[in-house]
């Protein structure tokens, strides 16, 4: 095995490796050459390629995402680390142990007129978990140090202040990596190097400080007024937002969505399934919006407690609907933060959802008896009822195009999802139990999400697809500039031919602005990209065409596959909107 001669470089790649951190993604560089060096010569660590650093932390996001362990990201010194912002961003609203770690200049080299040098330290001050400005080594190029920074050292303390350096970095990365791995945040470790950077050796007996911390914070004790009010509320909502697969035992899912007094309101990216949950929040309230008698619904549904748990929610109809009619007690469970998105937060109990669960409904507590279920089950019934008429009599379009997608959808799916449109459209059907379903709902941006679900399809035991706009996709296009893309990934892109969610907002009109400047009207198409990253390309512009592409989509292949569907961008939003009508 090799080293990089610089000792940050060893102790950084050493700290990763003990803290079970094994996936690197590497973007091109020079200044990071030592960190390469480090990462690519341990066997240890699964180290990717990937140029542009804006895909590489998304890249990265996605394997932290579906692993739900870190994975880190090694950029070369100047802007290339104000590229992983996007990421970063999305990984600290998240709760995604991402790790940066940032090649430097040495500090006396910043802001003298040095090429590719910014202010590096802090720079994603706002969020991120923890910044570690790791300390420059002293006996490395020790005569440039001797020269620019002789107060750092003397001739006879070269040793003695290189331990000094060594205590310090060893403290800041063993802090840095605790709080990421503990607190599900990213991190930023900044680590200056002085040339020379290539140079190895074969063998290194330097041993860094390692410590094991211990998250020694004890779980909420669940008072007993709660679990009292609880069961005697008669009307409770259950709101679940972004949720990862599997952490709820059925048992208990089973458990909630049987007790009339509640009704369960759950996202796609929730991950929780019952024939008694609403998975499809929109079409329940959109209809009540409508409603002349709104304020009489509303206050019909307006729960007495609300529970919620998981990450951000989707719908903003249902955000509207609580802050407007809030409940008497809001109870957040969750290990991590709580967000008072409705502005009526009364209790955040720190622990997991099934623990809160297990404790409500113990056998020896009883059931209260109402109506809330019932009520609101029949009338999602009959909106139900009424879209699949509809769906019977529209043309073409956004709307009829998911409805076959996600129709069509095989089991045991990863499927990601691209923001906007995207994501709200799935959000009015239902899944299959068995499908697992991401999206980056922490910034909820367009930036990214084909680099995320590449990153997450590698580790999955299943094949991934990817659900996304045409504007999220030709944005983030860099994302299949890579050699990790699965046979098994699919790709299918909803080209209307600009931002279809600007039509859907407030402020739409026909004029040639909004054209430009909000719907950003193309008309590209992805075949030229398909053929530059050997993706194979397939094309639909009707029903017909659409049912007979998706019949062998999903089949294995010898290349990961793309589906384009062409839909008219003139109707999709009268579409949706004459939905939401049709059912009321």
């Amino acid at each position: 095995m090799k080293y990089s001669t610089i000792p940050l470089a060893q102790t950084i790649a050493q700290h990763c490796q003990a803290k079970g951190i094994s996936n690197i993604v590497i973007s091109p560089g020079s200044r990071n050459a030592p960190l390469i060096i480090s990462f690519t010569e341990n066997p240890y660590f699964n180290c990717y390629s990937i140029v542009d650093e804006r895909c590489a932390a998304f890249f990265a996001l996605g394997l932290a995402q579906y692993s739900g362990k870190p994975a880190a990201v090694v950029c070369t010194s100047g802007s290339a680390l104000l590229n992983y912002y996007p990421a970063v961003a999305e990984a600290f609203y998240s709760e995604i142990p991402l790790i940066v770690i940032s090649a430097d200049r040495p500090s006396y080299k910043i802001d003298v007129g040095d090429g590719q040098t910014i202010r590096q330290d802090n720079v994603f001050d706002r969020h991120i978990g923890y910044s570690a400005n790791l300390k420059q080594d002293l006996t490395h190029a020790t005569d440039r140090i001797q020269r620019y920074r002789p107060e750092w050292i003397s001739e006879l303390a070269v040793e003695k202040e290189q331990r000094k350096v060594q205590v310090f970095n060893d403290q800041e990365l063993n802090k840095a990596l605790h709080n990421s791995i503990n607190n599900y945040t990213p991190i930023h470790i900044n680590a200056p190097f002085e040339e020379p950077l290539y140079d190895i050796l074969n063998k290194s007996d330097l041993q860094p400080k390692i410590e094991v911390y211990q998250n020694n914070e004890p779980p909420s004790i669940i008072k007993e007024e709660l679990v009292v009010a609880w069961q005697k509320a008669k009307k409770k909502m259950v709101l679940v937002g972004v949720n990862p697969p599997n952490t709820i035992a059925q048992e208990w899912l089973n458990k909630i969505g049987d007790d009339p007094s509640v009704i369960v309101l759950t996202e796609n990216t929730s991950n929780l399934h019952h024939h008694n949950f609403f998975s499809s929040i929109d079409t329940l309230i959109a209809p009540i919006e409508l409603s002349k008698d709104k304020d009489v619904l509303f206050k019909a549904l307006q729960p007495d407690i609300l529970l919620t748990f998981g990450g951000l929610i989707v719908s903003k109809k249902i955000k509207a609907f609580l802050r407007s009619f809030a409940p008497k007690q809001h109870y957040h469970v969750g290990q991590k933060k709580a967000n008072d998105t409705f502005f009526c937060l009364t209790a955040h109990l720190k622990m997991p959802a099934q623990d809160f669960l297990t404790r409500i409904y113990e056998e020896n507590n009883e059931i209260v008896y109402s109506g809330y279920f019932d009520k609101w089950n029949t009338i999602r019934s009959k909106y139900l009822m009424k879209r699949d008429t509809y769906l019977n009599q529209i043309p073409f379009s956004d709307f009829l195009a998911f409805h076959s997608i996600t129709k069509q959808m095989p089991k045991n799916l990863q499927l990601q999802l691209a923001n906007s449109s995207t994501v709200r459209y799935t959000q009015l059907f239902e899944l299959n139990n068995t499908i697992k379903v991401y999206c980056n709902r922490g910034t909820s941006g367009i930036d990214g999400s084909t680099s995320t679900a590449i990153g997450a399809s590698l580790n999955s035991k299943t094949p991934t697809l990817l659900i996304t706009g045409d504007l999220s996709f030709f944005y983030d296009s860099n994302a299949l500039w890579n050699n990790y893309i699965r046979n098994d990934f699919r790709i299918i892109l909803i080209n209307n031919e600009g931002g279809g969610i600007f039509r859907i907002l407030p402020g739409k009109d026909d004029s040639e602005n909004f054209e430009r400047f909000f719907e950003t009207k193309h008309r590209l198409n992805a075949k030229a990209l398909c053929a530059m990253y050997s993706v194979g390309y397939s094309m639909a512009d009707d029903e017909r065409s659409l049912n007979k592409e998706l019949a062998t989509f999903h089949k294995p292949s010898d290349l990961p596959q793309l589906l384009e569907i062409v839909t008219p961008r003139l109707k999709n939003n009268k579409i949706l909107m004459d939905y939401f009508h049709f059912i009321s």
